[in-house]
């Protein structure tokens, strides 16, 4: 394979997965839109070695990853901060790398948040899916989990340069910065009636923390009050957006990520507006403290 344009996967990591800007328009068809839990920290990447948006990336989880360059790349590693190695030698964060070919480049485990993103120059050529590359662990859809031995190829580089790290580069809320605390702005609706009105006067002054149980479908929550609804009986199933905070019958609030199910039974309290508090959202390890805030007029 040598000459071959591609990176190799030597080391997968806890869950590294290939994405893009997912799969917007589709919930009427039931597929989710999926895509970087971290837009931001994505965007960055693509950004640093000349790609356009749309680019996929990997995003790794936790502890990294671990690839050969099959031939000269240049990469960029975003994210949750993270040592970076190429051949064994430390190399940056956050700006553009060189490989030559056969160099191995190891994405070590996430010193805070939670998920890092490489972009390589030219993006990842895996094959696209209903116009993405973004794999959704809950439909199914995309490019498996990667494994140890996944051969990535890569597609030709455009006319865009390779650029530096810049003003949204490394400490910035786009390379996935990560708090002590996970403040949460909450627009109330649509079914905030479903619940007293005090476990929402309530809401605004608990908190609460990330669940070990959360994923890319979403972010769980424990340790809080849980909110007592004011009227009993089922919900039909209705459409779920990205943001949309449900409420199962635990009483704990849940909130959806990018592989969230298009549809839901459980009354939704209210939605996260798209933005940097969801960016950061994906990068809140279990344990982080999540506070629910007003957002506009509620």
């Amino acid at each position: 394979m040598s000459g071959t344009r591609g990176l190799l996967v030597l080391r997968a990591g806890a869950l590294t997965t290939v994405q893009d800007r997912g799969r917007p328009g589709y919930a009427h068809l039931g597929v989710p839109r999926s895509g970087a839990l971290d837009p931001g920290a994505h965007a960055l990447a693509n950004r640093l070695v000349g790609n356009p948006v749309t680019a996929a990336t990997l995003e790794t989880t936790l502890d990294g990853v671990a690839l050969r360059a099959l031939a000269p790349v240049t990469v960029a590693v975003t994210g949750a901060p993270c040592p970076v190695r190429a051949s064994g030698r430390a190399v940056a964060w956050g700006e553009p790398v060189w490989l030559p070919g056969g160099a191995e480049l190891d994405v070590g485990r996430a010193v805070s948040g939670l998920r890092s993103y490489v972009a390589v120059r030219g993006g990842f050529g895996v094959p696209a899916v209903l116009g993405s590359r973004a794999t959704d662990l809950l439909s199914g859809l995309g490019p498996p989990v990667l494994t140890a031995g996944t051969l990535l190829p890569v597609d030709p580089p455009g006319p865009d340069p390779v650029r530096g790290a810049d003003g949204a580069g490394a400490g910035g809320a786009g390379a996935g910065a990560a708090g002590s605390e996970l403040v949460l702005p909450l627009r109330l609706g649509p079914r905030a009636d479903w619940f007293t009105a005090e476990s929402i006067a309530g809401l605004w002054r608990s908190g609460y923390r990330v669940s070990a149980l959360s994923n890319r479908i979403g972010l769980r929550t424990e340790a809080g009050p849980p909110l007592r609804r004011a009227r009993g009986g089922e919900l039909p199933s209705e459409g779920m957006v990205l943001g949309a905070v449900q409420v199962p019958p635990d009483g704990l609030p849940v909130l959806f990520l990018a592989d969230h199910p298009v549809t839901g039974g459980y009354p939704v309290i209210g939605v996260i507006p798209e933005g940097p508090p969801l960016d950061a959202a994906a990068q809140a390890r279990p344990g982080t403290g999540v506070r629910f805030v007003r957002a506009g007029r509620n």
